[in-house]
């Protein structure tokens, strides 16, 4: 005798909770997305509802009903880099207590990637978009432009945003913090770069940009590589950097892991940093201002950078205009012990 197949299992659905909470299937729905809207003793009957039936929202019904979904998708190209942690700690703390949940695509630098979990992300029909810099493909660029969703890029500013944009001008960060070496007595600045992404190249000429304007000639004095950024390397760099240009007397480092490297790797070489090198971070991470000697490193401003890019989608979410489509969160040197040529 053949067994009759099973029946598949009932999926308790929002009329199932409206039925047993005496009410309808629209205000079940007003309840789950927009609490307030719904008296507190429905709230609580619903509420109750939803626990003794086990109701778990359908999130792709939920999006074909309100053609969004509540997902706010996030792209990074790194998910160990500390910087990028701290924009996720900013965009984290804003969300919370809001009807969206963020969803993590890490890029992992690359362009086919990107292009990848753009279209999975628009296929869920997103509430809203934060990707990273503003030199997508044209493949990407084509997809954003189309999307039918507000979009943020963060960590760059450009001159073409796809929709809204918040971030800072590399070029100009790396070009203060140059011109900081120079000031401090420092003739011979070298770059030390790594990964060597459109940011880091940015942060590179803007380097070049102050030479220039001091009149000081480059020579073999900039070191990069494609090589992801470690410790370890900054101090692989800074040996090939002093093998090719030994009269290097400070070093502007695209980030400040290179940083921490070429200080421990000078240190061991007996250099003095500061009066004998000079030594400069980019992006201020907390262990700039704990190492011994303290390291000049330029803050940016990250944690700002993610509240600020889920406050701009939830007021266009909301149907408003944010105060400012591109808001620039400008940088702020920090200068320490490394560019102190006085230091005993």
């Amino acid at each position: 005798m053949t067994k009759a197949p099973e029946k598949a299992p009932h999926r308790v659905t929002l009329e199932d909770v409206a039925r047993r909470a005496q009410t309808s299937s629209i205000t079940v729905s007003r309840a789950l997305r927009r609490p307030e809207m719904v008296s507190e003793k429905l709230r609580a009957r619903i509420a109750e509802a939803v626990t003794e039936l086990g109701y778990v929202p359908d999130p792709a019904a939920s999006a074909l009903a309100s053609r969004r979904s509540n997902v706010i998708g996030v792209l990074i190209p790194s998910v160990t880099n500390s910087v990028f942690a701290d924009v996720l700690a900013g965009l984290y703390d804003t969300i919370a207590g809001q009807p969206f949940n963020a969803q993590l695509g890490n890029t992992r630098y690359a362009p086919g990637i990107e292009d990848a979990l753009i279209r999975v992300f628009l296929g869920q029909r997103p509430a809203g978009l934060i990707v990273t810099g503003v030199d997508q493909s044209p493949v990407s660029r084509a997809l954003l432009e189309a999307a039918d969703c507000p979009i943020v890029q963060i960590m760059d500013l450009g001159n073409a945003p796809i929709d809204m944009m918040v971030g800072f001008s590399h070029r100009d960060a790396a070009r203060t913090a140059t011109e900081h070496l120079i000031a401090r007595g420092y003739s011979c600045p070298a770059f030390i770069g790594a990964r060597m992404d459109p940011r880091s190249e940015r942060r590179l000429q803007g380097f070049r940009d102050a030479l220039a304007a001091a009149g000081i000639t480059e020579g073999a004095r900039v070191v990069t590589t494609t090589t992801p950024s470690s410790v370890a390397l900054g101090e692989t760099l800074l040996a090939q950097l002093l093998a090719q240009a030994p009269e290097t007397d400070a070093i502007l480092c695209n980030n400040d892991d290179l940083a921490l490297g070429v200080q421990f790797a000078a240190l061991r070489r007996g250099i003095a940093i500061g009066p004998e090198l000079g030594l400069c971070g980019f992006n201020d991470l907390e262990v700039m201002a704990a190492a011994h000697p303290s390291i000049t490193s330029v803050r940016t401003f990250r944690r700002e950078m993610g509240k600020l890019a889920i406050e701009m989608l939830l007021a266009r979410i909301e149907g408003r205009d944010p105060d400012a489509k591109v808001r620039d969160l400008g940088y702020a040197l920090m200068p320490r012990d490394s560019t102190r040529r006085d230091r005993a």
